[in-house]
């Protein structure tokens, strides 16, 4: 019985066999790289990053995949191509001199290209031949193909070449990019590049509110399932990185590991173990309530264990946050030195959101960090709208939880009465939330904290008043008092006033314990008194009965002796 296409295993299916690129985050999002042996098209405006696209394709390909690579340079020359890669450690004559890449310049003079029905690329054809034979090249680049068709109009000469090259290029069996100029409405300039490419890339250079991302999308991919999302990517010392955005499943693993806080008082309010581990913590309030010092205590927390952290400044630097906390007696330059903890302060209006987003993600898989803090989260409002805001967050937590990575962060409340919640909405996101307010009383500004949620663990919902001191962090009980709630010196009186009154208990009770001291022994001294006199009547009663019996007996005898007297006479 023949078995449907629908019901078979699509792991048993054949796959459109790919080329890696070596481009991080590229891969992963194309599935495995660029159709191998195929042409692919990389367009876009100027600055968008094309040529550099194309230069890591091919270093990557020489230098990890054992793949040599031609690149076709018609603007450039070969020497400043070379040096303009350079600064990003790519060393493209140190790679011709052992044959794994060739550079070639082929000058097109546009003066020189007559609209006839002759013009070919046959002598492209032949150079380009003997450059691949001569290094053995698996990957080739035209950079870029316009300057080929320069003055032409016919487009059905452009078109027919157009499909001879593409044809010779997959007969040569070589996977190849071919960068183009962004075209009026159209993706190329000639507006046909695109339709005879197997796979299409768009890259776009935007500036918005002043800040510059670059995206890049892939319009489409002959035979293979493909992100289809924009893609912010990043150009620095590193070449090209790239974050995948698409949506992320909830399916990631948990563990029941916990995580300390820092703060000793902090975790038994948290059933006396912390954090869980790969949890995602809120810590907000208004300015000046602490929050930047609990951040810095969960960070000295974990490298105290070893565990590498990774701070994410928006408001101070990193040594202006290492002079402050050494104020209240953590130490967090012994863990800079010991390469534990690694800062990156900047200002939210160096990055969009999503180059703030890859460099986060770009910087954790370099560093490797147990935790991660951010602090402040709200100043991200300052280069995006509250849902791109909050849309940032949810993929980074859950890249985070994925990657079982703890984080902190840190967000600046409205002080208002009425709502507590952070600007960017995200408190239904974290499974931890510590709310940092200010308690005004008696003339005092104090702080308290409570934990309003901390999913799958007891938890306290008692406030604690919250001390900072020169030696560190610590959260104490608060008093009742017939007003309410006592922080501060309104708490200091209270514990003094109960101090006096357990003296002055313990007074009344010495005195009394004396008084009846005495009495007890007045009684007892009446008590001897009347034994005394009850053994002396007693005494004087044994004597009287003692006299009248002794009596009796004298009495007795003579009686006797009077008898015998008389019987004698007789």
């Amino acid at each position: 019985m023949s078995e449907t296409v629908a019901n078979k295993d699509k792991s048993s299916l054949p796959a459109l066999p790919k080329t890696q690129t070596g481009i991080s985050g590229l891969d992963e999002i194309t599935g495995g790289g660029l159709p191998k042996g195929r042409p692919t098209l990389i367009c876009g405006g100027t600055g968008c990053g094309k040529t550099l696209f194309s230069i890591e394709f091919i270093v990557r390909g020489a230098t990890e995949f054992d793949e040599p690579g031609v690149f076709v340079a018609f603007e450039e020359k070969a020497e400043e191509i070379a040096a303009n890669v350079a600064s990003l450690g790519f060393d493209l004559n140190q790679l011709q001199e052992k044959q794994r890449i060739k550079l070639e310049y082929v000058h097109v003079d546009a003066s020189e290209i007559e609209e006839t029905g002759d013009y070919d690329l046959d002598g492209l054809f032949i150079r380009l031949g003997y450059a691949i034979d001569s290094i053995g090249a698996k990957r080739v680049v035209l950079d870029t193909i316009e300057n080929l068709f320069a003055n032409l109009t016919n487009q059905s000469i452009i078109r027919s070449e157009l499909r001879r090259l593409f044809t010779w290029l997959k007969d040569k069996g070589v996977t190849t990019i071919i960068t183009g100029e962004k075209g009026e409405g159209t993706l190329t300039r000639n507006g046909l590049e695109e339709y005879v490419s197997d796979c299409v890339i768009l890259l776009d250079h935007r500036i918005s509110n002043k800040i510059s991302t670059r995206l890049f999308r892939i319009v489409k991919y002959r035979g293979s399932v493909h992100g289809t999302n924009e893609y912010p990517f990043l150009i620095d010392e590193d070449g090209i990185s790239v974050l995948p955005v698409t949506s992320l499943t909830l399916d990631h693993n948990v563990t029941d590991e916990r995580v300390s806080s820092g703060i000793p008082a902090l975790d038994r309010m948290l059933g006396g173990k912390g954090f869980f581990k790969g949890s995602s913590i809120l810590v907000s309030g208004t300015a000046g309530t602490g929050k930047t010092s609990l951040a810095a205590s969960f960070a000295h927390s974990i490298c105290q264990r070893q565990q590498r952290c990774l701070y994410f400044a928006f408001e101070e630097s990193s040594q202006q946050i290492t002079r402050n906390m050494r104020s209240i007696g953590i130490d967090l330059q012994a863990h800079v030195d010991q390469n534990l903890l690694r800062f990156h302060a900047s200002r939210p209006t160096l990055n969009g959101l999503e180059m703030h987003l890859l460099t986060i993600h770009k910087l954790i898989k370099e560093f490797k960090p147990h935790a991660v803090v951010i602090d402040p989260m709200t100043n991200l409002i300052t280069v995006g709208a509250i849902s791109e805001v909050r849309s940032m967050l949810i993929r980074l937590i859950d890249f985070l939880q994925t990657e079982q990575i703890t984080l902190l962060l840190t967000a600046l409340s409205l002080n208002t009465l009425v709502n507590e919640q952070t600007d960017e909405g995200v408190s239904s996101l974290v499974d931890a939330w510590l709310l940092v307010k200010d308690i005004e009383h008696n003339g005092e500004r104090n702080r308290g904290l409570y934990v309003i949620k901390s999913r799958g663990m007891r938890h306290s919902n008692q406030i604690r008043e919250f001390v900072i001191s020169d030696k560190g962090l610590d959260l104490v009980d608060v008093y009742l008092g017939p007003e309410g709630v006592l922080t501060g010196s309104a708490r200091e009186a209270q514990q003094l006033q109960q101090v006096a009154g357990v003296e002055l208990r313990g007074h009344a009770v010495s005195r009394k314990d004396r008084e009846i001291d005495r009495k007890r022994l007045v009684l007892e001294s009446k008590i001897a008194s009347l034994r005394e006199e009850f053994e002396s009547v007693q005494e004087e009663l044994n004597k009287t009965f003692v006299d009248e019996e002794l009596r009796n007996e004298i009495l007795e005898r003579n009686r006797e002796q009077m008898i015998r007297n008389r019987h004698n006479e007789l």
